[in-house]
């Protein structure tokens, strides 16, 4: 047991490890990619009808008239102190910015998450329960199909079919405008209860369900396959055999059994789809205009704001990485076939 968990600890430290290099990497593209693409950022501010002094004086503002190696090294600095700067349109810290934003995201993803793993095993059950039949292919087929539609257009048309034809969903927005959210913790689901404000909780579920609903059934084809392959394996395993063989009935086997080994690769891909969502679904949020950060990402990169799509893209990227490295100590933990 020792052994063991010195060699996790061992394969913990140098993922790690790895992490400062990754997001060196990552930070390094984001600043190249950024001054390399069309566009002023003082154009975008100012407009292409400012004068010249004034061009000039907020270029030298913002240190766009440094050499680029300076500004390089000055943002690396700024970084290793999580100092993401000032967005170029507002002036308000980009830390403030993705910090109010980053909570819609995370619920979003959460959300959609729980909806995929639930839509996913009921189809996966489906498929496996009736193996080779036409309802077997159809599970199949919607798994793929599922996977295969792009999420903006999976997004408009859940907005034509349940906002506009059958008017039983907000077409877009996290909560009524008209109505004061409830300020905790800005998860507002969670922000309703603690508040003990019943309106408030059943108000963000109604602008919640669609988006949260839509997305998770996108992604449900992966889980559905997911499971029903490996529990197809599972259920033909030598010990689950050895167990018929031994009186135990095929209910116990099942869940005691065959569901848990089948569950650790299901376990793998919520975290990192969690992973990949903890950024938000670009073309999803601005679809449905969720006010999360990639919303915020989107109008960044509309206005040519060099600083918060840098900080949002860091940040993300540390989050999405450190995401992945929990996903990966944690299967490593629950799997003792791996091998670390």
């Amino acid at each position: 047991m020792s052994r063991n968990l010195n060699k996790l600890l061992n394969y913990s430290l140098l993922k790690i490890s790895l992490i400062p290099i990754m997001l060196w990497i990552i930070s390094s593209l984001v600043f190249i990619l950024l001054r390399a693409a069309p566009g002023d950022p003082v154009d975008a501010i100012l407009g292409s009808g400012a004068d010249e002094v004034s061009r000039e004086f907020l270029r030298n503002k913002l240190g766009l008239n440094e050499p680029l190696i300076n500004q390089y090294f000055s943002y690396i600095k700024n970084i290793l102190h999580l100092d993401f700067g000032q967005s170029l349109s507002t002036q308000e810290p980009v830390l403030n910015i993705i910090l109010k934003s980053l909570p819609a995201s995370l619920e979003l993803g959460f959300f959609s998450i729980l909806s995929a793993t639930l839509i996913g095993f009921i189809m996966g059950l489906i498929g496996l329960r009736n193996k080779g039949k036409k309802t077997d292919y159809i599970v199949r087929i919607l798994g793929i199909a599922t996977y295969a539609i792009p999420p903006f257009w999976g997004a408009m048309l859940a907005q034509l079919l349940f906002s506009v034809f059958f008017n039983i969903s907000p077409i877009g927005g996290r909560f009524p405008i008209f109505q004061q959210q409830p300020q905790i913790t800005g998860f507002l689901v969670l922000d309703s209860i603690l508040s003990n404000n019943i309106i408030a909780l059943r108000d963000c579920l109604y602008h919640l369900a669609l988006p949260s609903i839509t997305l998770g059934f996108l992604l449900s084809g992966i889980f559905s396959r997911s499971l029903r392959a490996n529990l197809d394996k599972t259920l033909k395993s030598d010990y689950v055999n050895a167990a018929i063989c031994r009186g135990i009935s095929r209910k116990k086997i099942f869940l005691n059994h065959a569901l848990p080994n089948a569950l650790l690769p299901i376990v793998t891909i919520s975290g990192l789809t969690m992973a990949s969502l903890a950024g938000g679904a670009l073309l999803f949020e601005v679809t449905f205009s969720w006010p999360g950060i990639a919303l915020r990402l989107h109008e960044a990169i509309s206005q040519r704001d060099y600083t918060l799509v840098q900080g949002i893209v860091i940040f993300t990227s540390m989050l999405i990485v450190s995401l992945n490295l929990f996903v990966d100590i944690l299967i490593a933990y629950l799997d003792p076939r791996i091998e670390y």
